[in-house]
């Protein structure tokens, strides 16, 4: 079976997003364009990672072009985007690996998320092996989805997508863990339950 690749060269958007309440909720990309409209689901801290490092990816492109390349040190405000995911959000696959790379070139950040893919393997060796066969495999690899982003873009993403992280249960003032909205039994009050 070949691959099918999901390619927005480039998005009208591209957003990190959830679907359900605090607590409960899962986590997507999804990518539109003309159109067609592209959800991939992932867990909570890969988004979180995913804004970190582009956002370093980003600020290291602006150090060693000595700030000529076309990337807003921050997210423009004029581009926020604080819409909801687009409806109906169906699922494509669920991501396993994420790459990031800046095509110096057309001055654009390439955004590449693979589906999930458990591999049988009987080694650490093995597995490593397993791995790299499978990422360099374009013709028959797992589901992918590849956006190439301009800088702004690509700022407005991080900072929307840190956003919905950090929009979930507030943490614990004394263990850092979330509240849950019917209470939380926090480990340093040894088990007593306090509401929110």
């Amino acid at each position: 079976m070949s691959r099918q690749v999901f390619l927005y060269d480039p998005p009208e958007r591209f957003v990190a997003g959830t679907v359900g309440l605090p607590g409960r909720r899962t986590f997507f990309l999804q990518a539109s364009a003309s159109g067609r409209v592209t959800s991939v689901a992932l867990e909570k801290a890969q988004v979180a990672a995913l804004a970190e490092r582009i956002d370093e990816l980003l600020d290291e492109v602006v150090r060693r072009t000595g700030g000529n390349a076309p990337v807003p040190s921050i997210a423009p405000a004029d581009s926020a985007d604080t819409a909801p995911l687009d409806a109906p959000v169906e699922e494509e696959f669920r991501v396993g690996t994420m790459a990031l790379a800046w095509d110096g070139e057309e001055q654009r950040l390439i955004v590449e998320a693979q589906a999930l893919v458990e591999l049988d393997v009987e080694s650490e060796e093995d597995l490593a092996e397993a791995e790299e066969r499978m990422l360099q495999d374009e013709e028959n690899g797992p589901p992918m989805l590849r956006v190439r982003l301009t800088g702004s873009q690509a700022r407005s993403f991080a900072k929307r997508a840190l956003d919905v992280v950090n929009a979930g249960r507030p943490p614990c003032p004394l263990c850092s863990l979330p509240l849950d909205p019917e209470g939380h039994v926090c480990p340093r009050q040894n088990g007593y339950r306090r509401g929110a």
